[in-house]
Formats: structure tokens, C-alpha cells, sequence
């Protein structure tokens, strides 16, 4: 189980305390712009041989931790295990992304298996207890899952498109059907996060990276509700549960998410307007991110303005500094390294 939060700043601040200094770190921060992770990549063979394998999970996951002390370690996995785990075909092929079998008419869905097979996720939880104990007591571990709508995009088209349509025309025409793939996502998704807290995260987190290709009706029906539905079913068992929630995209819908789900904190992207943050969601709970990924590749004078402006947008209230999406591939270490000298600097 999770060591003393006290000496945790990511989860002090998630318990509504703010630190002086902004607790860091970074969405994929175990990846490609590391030559030791390109190493131990090339090792393993397959993607999904990397994430189930938990000596290597747990040594992805340790590397940035020991190049830079992030405040928060994040298993290193992916959203699609609970595909997996219910028996779809998961394949990942190189520069290409994720292909599963399409799961698109009323018919195929309604041979979805229902309970997935955590069994198949033991290589997970089994990586978070061996981080756990390799961990400094500060650090925080963080377990994630993908929120229902972004997986279900995946499964309904077999593989990522520009803008989801495949998703959300299926969910337009066949609600009822959509709807059990959501329905089938939760109960998983909330079984994963509690074997995740259960295995040594002390804190974990929702990703919707595509939130923000929904109108509101369909945001608060695919996006905000289910969050809602696991927040309350992860607290039901385990009810100190720490939950950070990333709607990406939202904009304006990101203060009704907040409000109906009840997560800790909420992760924002980097084109949310501050004021609005500031005034509608920062005093309701924490706020992670949200400096351009771009900014970071940029380097120098670009990079320190960037960091600036979301310590100053933000940095006076409940902050955990991070992007505003993953690190992109070619990022130079060196600038992470500014940009963690520049956020340790701060003097809130």
C-alpha cells in the first residue's frame, strides 16, 4: 500500500494543500526522448512485451526519476490493457500507433465480453510494487487507466483517427449499443484503478485525450458521467482515493467536469484560457500542467517564458506543475533540465 502522503508534495497538494513549490512531473515521461528507455525498448521486442514484462515496467518507469527527481513517478503502461484484458486484440505496430479488431455494429458489441480478466493485468500491479519499493518516500506513484470515451474510440474504429468520427457517429445512431461499451469500460476501469492503488500508487489518473472532439450533450454523457461513475466507484472501496482527471480539450465544459465528478485534480492542455481556470476551477480543486509540449522542444528564452507564465497563471493557488500533453519524442533532456531548474526556482 501507498506510504505516508505527508511526505508527499503531488499528494499534499491533491489533499488541498498548496506547496511553495509546484510538485513536477511529466505525462510520458518514461519514452522515446530517453536513450536508456530506446535501449531497454529495443530489449524487450513488442510494445505490449515492455509494459507486461514488470522488470522492464518498473525500470521504464524508474528512469526519469533518477535523471531528473520528478515528484511523481507514473507506471509505465498504456490505456488499452482493459481491451486487452476483456480479450480484444491489442496489436501496436511501429509508427503507426494501436490497431485492435474494429467493434462497430450493435451485434459485434453485443458479444463484448463484460469482466475482464485481471489476470492478465497482474504483470501491472506486480510493476507497481516493485517501483514502490525502489521509490523514495517523497515521490508519489501514479496509476492511470483511459477514461471509457477515448478507449471506445479505439475500439470502435480499431485504431486512432483525426477526429474520432467512427466513435461519435456510432454513439449518434446507436446510443443504446455505445452505451454498453461505456457501460462494460467503468466497471473495468474502476476494478484496474483500485488493483493499482491496492499494488502501491498513491494516486491515480483518467485520461480522456479525446474529450474535446464532443458538443456539450455529448461531453457530459461520454466524457463527464463515466469519470463520474468511476470516481465514485473507486471511492467506494478505497474511499481516500486520490483521482486526477484529464478532459483534454474540454475549454469551457472543464468547470461542469470538475463539479460532477468529484476528481482531486483536474489536468488541463495548454490552449486553456488561464482566467477562466483561475477563477471557475482553481478554487474548487488542484490544477495540473499545462506548458506546450512545443515549448519545451523550443528551448531557451521560449521555454523560461512558457514555465513563467504558468507558474504566474497558476502557481498562486493548488498547482502540480506538468505539460499540457505527453513529451514529445525529440525533446532534448537538457531542456527538461531547464525546465525543472526553472519550476524548483519558483518562490511561490
Amino acid at each position: 500500500m501507498p506510504q505516508d502522503s505527508a511526505t508527499k508534495p503531488l499528494i499534499e497538494v491533491l489533499s488541498g494543500r498548496r506547496q511553495a513549490v509546484p510538485p513536477l512531473w511529466m505525462m510520458r515521461q518514461a519514452g522515446r526522448y530517453l536513450p536508456e528507455y530506446r535501449e531497454l525498448r529495443a530489449k524487450a521486442g513488442g510494445f505490449l512485451d515492455l509494459c507486461f514484462t514488470p522488470e522492464y515496467a518498473a525500470e521504464v518507469t524508474l528512469q526519469p526519476i533518477r535523471r531528473f527527481d520528478f515528484d511523481a513517478a507514473i507506471i509505465f503502461s498504456d490505456i488499452l490493457v482493459i481491451p486487452y484484458a476483456l480479450g480484444r486484440s491489442v496489436r501496436f505496430e511501429a509508427g503507426e500507433g494501436p490497431r485492435l479488431d474494429p467493434l462497430n455494429t450493435p451485434e459485434e458489441i453485443a458479444g463484448l465480453v463484460t469482466h475482464a480478466d485481471f489476470g492478465k493485468l497482474e504483470p501491472v500491479y506486480e510493476a507497481l510494487r516493485r517501483v514502490r519499493r525502489e521509490l523514495a518516500p517523497q515521490i508519489a506513484l501514479i496509476g492511470f487507466c483511459g477514461a471509457p470515451w477515448t478507449v471506445a474510440t479505439y475500439m470502435v474504429a480499431g485504431q486512432g483517427t483525426p477526429d474520432q468520427a467512427p466513435a461519435r457517429m456510432l454513439a449518434y445512431r446507436h446510443p443504446d449499443a455505445f452505451a454498453k461499451i461505456i457501460d462494460i469500460l467503468v466497471e473495468n476501469s474502476i476494478q484496474h484503478l483500485v488493483g493499482q492503488l491496492k499494488a502501491g500508487a498513491d494516486c491515480v489518473q483518467i485520461f480522456d485525450t479525446w474529450a474535446g472532439v464532443l458538443p456539450p450533450r455529448e461531453f457530459a454523457r461520454w466524457s463527464i458521467e463515466p469519470a463520474r461513475r468511476i470516481v465514485a466507484g473507486v471511492r467506494k472501496q478505497l474511499p481516500n482515493a486520490k483521482i486526477i482527471g484529464f478532459p483534454r480539450g474540454a475549454g469551457g465544459m472543464l468547470p461542469a467536469y470538475v463539479e460532477q465528478t468529484g476528481v482531486d485534480a483536474v489536468s488541463i492542455d495548454w490552449a486553456t484560457e488561464p482566467a477562466m481556470i483561475r477563477e471557475r476551477v482553481q478554487p474548487r480543486t488542484a490544477v495540473q500542467g499545462n506548458l506546450d509540449p512545443l515549448a519545451l522542444i523550443a528551448g531557451g528564452a521560449a521555454l523560461d517564458r512558457a514555465v513563467d507564465d504558468v507558474l504566474e497563471n497558476f502557481g498562486k493557488g493548488r498547482l502540480i506543475f506538468n505539460l499540457g500533453h505527453g513529451i514529445l519524442p525529440e525533446t532534448p533532456i537538457a531542456h527538461v533540465e531547464q525546465m525543472v531548474a526553472r519550476v524548483r526556482a519558483y518562490k511561490g
